[in-house]
C-alpha cells in the first residue's frame, strides 16, 4: 500500500480544527499530524486535547510548551516596540501566530509533510498571519484552509457535519463569543459585541475584576528592567515569563487592562473587538516611562513612528519580513540603556506611573529645577529662539513683501461658517417640507 501524503494541522481542540482532521482525511486522503502549542492560553489540560485529536483521526499529535520562547523571543521584541496596534491594542493573537507557524514548519520538515493546514475563516486576520509566515519560512509548502474552503453555511451546519461524521461536539449551546488568548492577553468578539453601541456584558471578562468591585486601596508595584526587559518585581528577581503571569494577576485584580475598540482589520473590515491585557498594558506603560527617562529626545521621538510601523507589520502577519527584522535591529539598539525601576499605582481600573529611576537617567535636576541651584543658561535662550525661527521668519517677510495676507485663513474660516449656515437652512427647509407632507397624508 502506497504511503499517504501528510498534512500538519495547527490544532486547538475546538470544533473547527477537530472537523478539519476528518475533512482533510476525506477530501484529500491525507494523514494528519496535529500540533498543539501552549502559549499561555487557558486550558484544562493539553494532554486531553491531544487525546481528542488522536480519537478524531490524527495519526500523531505534538504538544509543545512554547511559553518560555514566546516570552524571551517574541514578547521581548513587542516590549522594545511598545507594540500597540492603532495605539490601543497590544497584539495578543498576532504575536503568537509566527511562533506556532515556526513549529508547524519544523514538524513538516521532520515528518516530510507536503501540506500545512489551519482552521482560520476567510474573514479574519489569522489566515493571513498563518499563511504569510508559512510562505516566508518555506515557500515550497502547500497550504490548506478547510474552514475557508468547505461549503458549510454556518456553525450549526458545521456541528451537524461533525455529528454525522462521529466527531465529538458539545451537547450544550456554544458560547456566543469567539475567544483567543495567550500569555499576553485575551481577545473576545462576536455575539452582542458585534453591535458597537452595546456595552460589553460582564461575562466576557475573566482576567480582570470589575473596576467597581476592585480593592478600595491602591496597589503599588515596582517593575525593574534590564536593557528593556522586565527582570524583577518589588526587588525580587524573576523571569520575564513569571513577571507577565504576576502582572496579569496584579493588574487584573485591580480592574486594569480592558480594551473596547473598533479595529481596522487587514482584510478591510472594521470590527468591534474587546480585549483583556492587564499585564501587557501595565508593563508597556512602565517601559515607556523608563524610556522617557533614559532615551535621548531625537531617538525617543523617531522611535514613536518605528513602533507604529512595527505593530502594523506584526498585526499584518509579516513577523518574518525583512522590514520587520530591520526594525527589530533598530529597536534593540535603543534598549541598551533602558535599565532601571518604575513604580506603578493600580487602582480601580487605572494604572498610573508614580515614580521612575535609572543609573542611565538623562534627567538632570540642576537643569530642570527652578530653584536657586538652576544651572540652565537663560541668556542663551534668546539666540536659540532667533535661530530656531529664522527660516520661518524669512518666509513670513517674503510673503508680506509679495502682498500676501498671512491671515487669509480667517477668510477660509468665514467661508466655512457661511457654508455651515447655508447647509443648516437647507436642512430646516427639508424638514418643513417633510412635516407638511405628513400633514397631507394624515
Amino acid at each position: 500500500m502506497a504511503q499517504k501524503e501528510k498534512a500538519i494541522l495547527a490544532y486547538s481542540g475546538g470544533l473547527d480544527t477537530s472537523v478539519c482532521i476528518k475533512w482533510l482525511q476525506e477530501k484529500y486522503d491525507l494523514d494528519v499530524i496535529a500540533v498543539v502549542g501552549d502559549v499561555g492560553q487557558e486550558h484544562s489540560g493539553l494532554e486531553a486535547v491531544k487525546a481528542k485529536a488522536l480519537a478524531t483521526g490524527a495519526v500523531e499529535c505534538l504538544v509543545v510548551d512554547m511559553r518560555e520562547t514566546f516570552a524571551a523571543e517574541y514578547l521581548s521584541c513587542a516590549m522594545a516596540a511598545n507594540a500597540m496596534y492603532e495605539n490601543k491594542y497590544p497584539l495578543v493573537s498576532a504575536l503568537s501566530r509566527p511562533l506556532i507557524v515556526k513549529h508547524l514548519v519544523d514538524a513538516a520538515h521532520t515528518y516530510g509533510a507536503k501540506y500545512i493546514a489551519h482552521g482560520c475563516t476567510g474573514k479574519g486576520n489569522d489566515q493571513v498571519r498563518f499563511e504569510a509566515s508559512i510562505l516566508m519560512l518555506d515557500p515550497s509548502l502547500e497550504i490548506i484552509a478547510p474552514v475557508r474552503d468547505w461549503d458549510l453555511g454556518c456553525r450549526a451546519d458545521e456541528m451537524a457535519w461533525a455529528e454525522a461524521h462521529g466527531i465529538s461536539v458539545p451537547t450544550t449551546q456554544a458560547s456566543p463569543y469567539s475567544i483567543d488568548d495567550n500569555l499576553w492577553g485575551r481577545a473576545i468578539e462576536c455575539g452582542v459585541l458585534e453591535d458597537p453601541w452595546a456595552e460589553p456584558p460582564a461575562d466576557i471578562y475573566t482576567m480582570t475584576t470589575d473596576p467597581m468591585q476592585a480593592p478600595d486601596e491602591p496597589t503599588y508595584v515596582e517593575v525593574s528592567f534590564e536593557a528593556g526587559i522586565p527582570c524583577a518585581l518589588d526587588g525580587k528577581a524573576m523571569s520575564f515569563l513569571d513577571i507577565v503571569y504576576a502582572m496579569n494577576d496584579i493588574a487584573g485584580s485591580n480592574g486594569f487592562g480592558r480594551i473596547d475598540m473598533v479595529e481596522n482589520r487587514l482584510v478591510g473590515v472594521k470590527s468591534r473587538e474587546c480585549y483583556e491585557a492587564p499585564g501587557a498594558l501595565a508593563l508597556i506603560q512602565a517601559h515607556k516611562a523608563l524610556e522617557d527617562l533614559t532615551l535621548e529626545r531625537g531617538v525617543l521621538h523617531y522611535k514613536l513612528g518605528i513602533e507604529q510601523t512595527w505593530a502594523e507589520q506584526v498585526y499584518n502577519g509579516l513577523w518574518f519580513s525583512p522590514l520587520k527584522e530591520a526594525l527589530d535591529a533598530f529597536l534593540a539598539n535603543t534598549q541598551q540603556c533602558v535599565t532601571g525601576t518604575v513604580k506603578l499605582k493600580l487602582y480601580k481600573g487605572n494604572c498610573t506611573v508614580v515614580g521612575r529611576k535609572s543609573d542611565y537617567s538623562l534627567y538632570n535636576y540642576e537643569l530642570a529645577t527652578y530653584d536657586a541651584t538652576d544651572q540652565f543658561d537663560h541668556q542663551a535662550a534668546k539666540g536659540f529662539i532667533d535661530l530656531h525661527v529664522l527660516t520661518c521668519k524669512e518666509w513670513a517677510k517674503n510673503r508680506l513683501d509679495m502682498g500676501v495676507d498671512l491671515h487669509q485663513f480667517k477668510a477660509v474660516a468665514s467661508t466655512a461658517d457661511e457654508f455651515t449656515a447655508t447647509n443648516s437652512a437647507v436642512v430646516e427647509e427639508a424638514e418643513a417640507v417633510m412635516k407638511a407632507a405628513d400633514k397631507v397624508k394624515a
